[in-house]
């Protein structure tokens, strides 16, 4: 299994992960956003995986983003939200 880096944050009402690629700029905006927000979140960086790790990952971002586009966020294993969509962040975790 892929090791996933946790950020620690004040707020951790929810469980979040974030499926991110490493040279994304969304995905770097979005990280700043869960760090403005103190959020508590784990995430990884797709693209520096190989072999069992990524495809391992990748199956599942599919299960939540069949589209398998970065960044995805993953909140509770419930709600998925997809892009920097940054009043649909704050609303659900600020």
């Amino acid at each position: 299994m892929a090791k996933m880096t946790e950020v620690p944050g004040n707020n951790k009402k929810h469980q979040v992960v974030l499926y991110a690629l490493s040279t994304c700029i969304w995905c770097k905006k979005t990280k700043e956003l869960l760090d403005d927000l103190d959020v508590h979140y784990r995430y990884v960086f797709v693209d520096l995986l190989a072999g069992k790790d990524e495809q391992e990952v990748m199956d599942q971002v599919r299960e939540f983003n069949p589209g398998c586009t970065f960044p995805t966020m993953v909140i509770d294993n419930k709600k998925v939200i997809v892009g920097l969509k940054e009043p649909e962040i704050k609303k659900v975790l600020a």
